[in-house]
């Protein structure tokens, strides 16, 4: 029976209401992003556990090409840090074991990309031309070319590009970046950055300038984000220390800026003794203050050999209050931020494409001058 003219039946009333609270959720930004994992190895774990804690964001998919791991057996996956692999339920969650056919899903709007960094360009671009966003772990890819090429097609598809360097996001790196963002002790003077790692025999590939690019690439890019994000881009780098075979083992880089008052280093790379797995440190000069902070992990001990403290013309010596050591936390954060990305339609400051590429260039022209023994402009 037709209902009478200028009367809406009850059953259009409830989809027009759905549809407006659709379109309200869509535009206040909060509609769930559904997300979509390339790669399940460890830090394809690491994003699966944390999206589990972060709001506004769920996994519904993962492509994976060991098939056991698509039934939830990860109990061979290890890190550094962080769980170990266990049996995971995964219930509800699409698989696949081709990346197109993941990418082409029309219910994912994020493709999260764990994969080893030769893939990461080719796969970002090609998720982008999908019209998916895109949050591809560190670093952007091995070459500038490669990331230039993924910024480039993310803005042309009207899509987010976002690079995972979490580094910002741990507890003692974030209130360091607050405390100098505060302008309560003055200027930056410089500072000096370490991280080294022993030999990471797990890793397959990790010495391959094809497949992961050793430790400039995959352990000093983080330094070299972070340096780039606080102090701007160098003008040049002079690097020294040794090679094995085509990348960098070990080495410490002098960074030169235009404004020669910045005196910037790091030192990174690996040691052949397993006795100390992972160390993480800095010292940050700032016109009234300097901040400290070092950490190692020694014999499967992980130890705070200085907490984060800041010194200032005072003679004070303060050790400011942080949030949970846990170094899981700082991917929940990241990816809240990826999040609050997204809905709002703001890039990252932290997590842009451009920052990212820049960092891959530091670690490329640090390399240069590393063979060649000479100063490298930028």
């Amino acid at each position: 029976m037709r209902a009478p003219r200028g009367h809406v039946s009850q059953s259009c009333w409830v989809a027009a209401l759905c549809r407006i609270t659709i379109l309200w959720f869509e535009t206040k930004g909060r509609a769930v992003i559904k997300v979509g994992i390339a790669g399940i190895g460890f830090m394809g774990m690491i994003h699966f556990l944390s999206y589990g804690k972060v709001r506004g964001a769920r996994v519904v998919a993962l492509c994976e090409q060991e098939k056991k791991r698509l039934k939830g057996d990860w109990r061979g996956i290890k890190g550094n840090f962080g769980p170990a692999g266990t049996q995971m339920d995964l219930s509800g969650i699409r698989t696949y074991e081709e990346l197109d056919a993941m990418i082409a899903d029309p219910d994912i709007d994020l493709i999260d990309v764990c994969l080893p960094p030769a893939l990461h360009a080719d796969v970002a671009v090609r998720a982008s031309r999908a019209g998916k966003h895109v949050f591809c772990e560190k670093p952007i890819a091995l070459d500038a070319r490669d990331a230039k090429r993924m910024v480039a097609t993310a803005e042309r598809s009207g899509r987010i590009l976002m690079i995972g360097h979490v580094l910002p996001f741990t507890s003692e790196y974030a209130r360091a970046r607050q405390l100098i963002e505060s302008g309560k002790y003055g200027h930056l003077l410089g500072g000096s950055f370490r991280r080294i790692i022993s030999d990471p025999k797990w890793l397959r590939g990790f010495f391959d300038p094809h497949r992961i690019g050793g430790p400039m690439l995959d352990l000093h890019v983080h330094d070299a984000h972070f340096i780039r994000l606080l102090y701007g881009m160098p003008k040049a780098v002079f690097t020294t220390g040794r090679m094995r075979g085509e990348v960098a083992e070990y080495f410490t880089t002098q960074f030169l800026f235009e404004d020669p008052r910045l005196a910037v280093t790091a030192t990174s790379g690996v040691i052949n003794q397993q006795g100390r797995a992972f160390t993480q440190a800095f010292e940050i000069h700032l016109e009234q203050a300097t901040l400290l902070f070092d950490f190692a992990v020694i014999g499967d001990d992980p130890r705070v050999l200085m907490p984060l403290t800041v010194l200032d013309t005072r003679d004070r010596v303060q050790c400011p209050k942080l949030g949970p050591s846990d170094p899981v936390r700082a991917f929940e954060l990241e990816l809240k931020e990826v999040v609050r990305a997204i809905r709002t339609a703001r890039p990252s400051q932290i997590l842009g494409g451009d920052l990212a590429c820049d960092a891959v260039t530091l670690c490329h022209k640090e390399t240069q001058s590393l063979r060649t023994g000479r100063i490298v402009k930028l």
